[in-house]
């Protein structure tokens, strides 16, 4: 650490040499660099890989699609999973099918990964953001229903935001860093205003919200399978809905609108190529088969985690919320409103200790190309924004205490 981050103390002698040290009581000194979060490839991706390549349908059709497709209908209890390339393409492809249109308005979180706002561009729609919630650190549900009881009125076009005249199409809550949102609450406000209600369950496979797995209840949800996600297809995600037409309607869209025929190449509306290869899935498949034992490894993790910062001044573990079972994708502390100034230094005390660490993404407000965006009120995301700091949380980090 440099002279100059071990003299920053605040008047109250906060330091963050304080939580270098609590990190390094959690798992150890790292040898080299511990990243922030890695891929596990301890199962059958080699053998899934050397067979399907084997095969030669290592495109956009094979069996293993449909294996994955299967295992996550499984997994999560949804009716259909439809395998595409990544989790921006499967909320692309979710606002779509929710009826999305272009001059629509999409309510979403201000605090999220930059994908949630692309996809609802992509359609031609304006992100409308409200505030998040301390305790899950995703969509507020009192927050939304304060937003829409200020500007929506229910119309014969549906529920319009007066202050602009657009229709406002969905709503979608993030699960962020696997955190479940208070679905029932926000679905309920979603209900009564005519909204639809798309999840974005990116990073949260896993997860679960009062017994039941994150995007297996809703009408519409995405899962992400990037390289830095719980499970990983290299790139991939995949749309969730216990509504058999929209299954079928998610794999056509998906899948450059071709009908089927044995050879003759008819497209019956503007489709997307966005097919999951084999080749990914195949990865998939290996990776599903240890879903569990990442689950176990990262939940010992962040009970690590926890209790290294219970005693740690100024700062607070960020814990699962009530009624809820968190995969913990991503381990983060918050610092005390008092030492918000100082994120930056421990970032930069933990970066030089050799833990990737990284602050909350950007809100998205404050992006050039959505500072247009019509929001509410932003107080809680903007001070979560300020304090956050995730920690390292690959599924092969071994606590110090095991």
């Amino acid at each position: 650490m440099s002279e100059a981050m071990d003299s920053i103390v605040t008047s109250s002698g906060f330091k963050p040499e304080t939580i270098v040290d609590a990190v390094r009581h959690a798992v150890g000194t790292p040898n080299g660099v511990l990243g922030l979060h890695e891929p596990v490839f301890a199962g059958n991706e080699i053998a899934y890989l050397e067979e399907c390549i084997k095969s030669t349908f290592v495109s956009s059709v094979g069996p293993f699609v449909d294996r994955f497709e299967r295992m996550l209908e499984e997994l999560t209890g949804a009716k259909r999973a439809v395998a595409v390339v990544n989790g921006t393409a499967a909320l692309h492809a979710c606002f779509r099918l929710a009826g999305v249109e272009p001059g629509d308005e999409v309510i979403s979180p201000a605090l999220t990964f930059i994908a949630t706002t692309n996809a609802i561009a992509y359609c031609g729609a304006t992100p409308h953001f409200v505030d998040s919630s301390l305790a899950t650190l995703g969509m507020d549900p009192d927050a939304l229903a304060v937003r829409l009881g200020a500007i929506a009125e229910r119309t014969a076009r549906g529920t319009i935001n007066r202050e602009t005249g657009r229709r406002i199409a969905a709503i979608s809550p993030m699960h962020t860093f696997g955190h479940p949102v208070a679905l029932d609450e926000i679905a309920a406000i979603a209900h009564d205003w005519g909204i639809a209600l798309v999840e974005d369950a990116a990073e949260s496979l896993g997860s679960t919200y009062k017994g039941h797995a994150v995007g297996s209840q809703a009408r519409l949800a995405a899962l992400s399978f990037n390289g830095n996600k719980i499970v990983t297809t290299g790139g991939g995600g995949a749309i969730l809905t216990n509504d058999e037409e929209l299954g079928r309607r998610a794999k056509h869209l998906t899948t450059t609108a071709k009908l089927p025929h044995k050879w003759a190449f008819v497209h019956d509306e503007i489709g997307f190529n966005y097919r999951l290869p084999n080749l990914n899935a195949a990865l998939g498949c290996a990776q599903l088969e240890q879903l569990d034992g990442f689950l176990a490894s990262k939940r010992r993790l962040a009970a690590t985690y926890e209790r290294a910062f219970a005693h740690v001044p100024g700062v607070r573990f960020s814990r699962e919320p009530k009624d809820t079972t968190s995969n913990y994708w991503l381990n983060a502390i918050l610092l005390d409103e008092a030492h918000a100034e100082r994120r930056d230094d421990v970032l930069t005390a933990l970066n030089e200790a050799g833990f990737g660490a990284r602050p909350a993404w950007t809100l998205m407000h404050r992006l050039p190309m959505f500072a247009q965006s019509p929001r509410g009120d932003l107080s809680v995301a903007e001070s979560i924004e300020r304090r956050l700091i995730n920690l390292p949380s690959s599924a092969s980090i071994r606590p110090r205490d095991e």
